[in-house]
């Protein structure tokens, strides 16, 4: 009588590829091997069980995963590689696409794609900041969002005074000091619902504002600890760069040396045109839509305060503006401040006043 002899599975050296399709209440898996596609299926939004299905199903292998940035941020990454999982993080435009897909989306398309894709080695994953370096950057972007909203009130507050004939003081044209908020605060409109409206405008707008307050201060304590003391002193140092502005290029950039050279840098920020080239016509556009919305601002900013405080770069700007517009010729000196920028973390050196670029 034979006997059988039963083997147990074992996928060392194997390759597993998992394409993840992520929404908030369940994701659309696919699951592929070097050669063939395994299995697709929907689950709970939960890396663990997905990992103890690799596990089970293919014991011994190495398991690379991949889904999209968005809404749901990183912590699936983190818990993915936690489980031993080798996850990478793609931005979703950087993804090849047909046409076909694009005209007739699918969840379960999306994530076969992803997981072809990853398998033929066609994605490179974004750099996945740690949580804390996270949750500092998005404090900071708190108060640029609290100055939006706040901006946003104030515009409400106007068209409402505009759209009944009331003429505004002098000193609410751009600051509002307290003598006009007080103005505000004891006006009367013809009716008891246009007051009432006013009032309530008011008071979001002093909500916003003792919340912008309370941000700000939070800000300048992170700015004491380490390691933001030391860097951010590097970079006060450059003319044009204040407490704000240092922190949210900390935060934004993370690890200097991530970036490879200027120009890596630049695309980041987004300081660098689009260019349509075919056969021997070669056009240059304005500054690329990627970048960073939070970064490529706060260095214009800042250009233009440094050419007030650097006379070097007020002579560039001005030898610049002799051959294009200012608008353009700001983003020269940007790109000139992120150099410098650049050269102070790298080499932990402070910038030297004297110093011309």
């Amino acid at each position: 009588m034979e006997t059988q002899v039963s083997k147990e599975l074992n996928f060392e050296g194997e390759s597993i590829y998992v394409g993840i399709d992520v929404h908030k209440k369940q994701w659309t898996v696919t699951v592929m091997t070097a050669l063939m596609e395994h299995k697709a299926f929907v689950q709970s939004p939960e890396p663990l069980k997905l990992a103890n299905y690799l596990k089970v199903h293919f014991p011994g292998a190495t398991y690379y995963s991949v889904y999209e940035a968005g809404f749901c941020g990183f912590w699936i990454d983190e818990a993915l590689k936690k489980a031993g999982i080798q996850n990478i993080v793609v931005n979703p435009a950087d993804v090849p696409t047909s046409d076909k897909e694009k005209r007739q989306k699918y969840d379960r398309v999306d994530s076969r794609k992803l997981c072809k894709k990853l398998r033929d080695g066609d994605l490179r994953g974004i750099y996945v900041a740690s949580s804390s370096q996270l949750q500092d950057r998005d404090l900071v972007r708190l108060r640029k969002k609290l100055v939006r909203d706040i901006t946003r009130c104030k515009n409400r507050i106007k068209g409402l005074l505009n759209f009944y004939g009331i003429q505004i003081p002098e000193s609410g044209t751009s600051h509002w000091p307290k003598s006009f908020m007080s103005w505000l605060q004891e006006l009367k409109l013809s009716h008891d619902s246009g007051t009432a409206q006013l009032g309530y405008l008011v008071e979001e707008l002093q909500a916003i504002d003792q919340i912008r307050t309370k941000v700000s201060r939070g800000l300048k304590l992170l700015a004491d600890q380490e390691p933001y003391k030391e860097l951010i002193a590097l970079l006060r140092s450059i003319p044009g760069i204040g407490l704000i502005g240092a922190l949210t290029i900390l935060t934004e950039l993370g690890d200097i040396r991530r970036f490879k050279s200027m120009d890596h840098l630049c695309s980041y920020v987004g300081l660098i045109p689009n260019v349509y080239s075919s056969g021997e016509t070669t056009n240059t556009g304005s500054l690329t839509s990627r970048k960073n919305t939070y970064l490529q601002p706060i260095l214009i900013q800042c250009a233009w305060k440094a050419t007030g405080l650097d006379p070097a770069l007020l002579k560039a700007y001005h030898d610049w503006c002799k051959r294009m517009k200012g608008q353009h010729a700001i983003v020269r000196i940007a790109r000139k401040m992120l150099s410098r920028i650049r050269f102070v973390l790298i080499n932990k050196q402070p910038y030297q006043l004297s110093m011309v670029s």
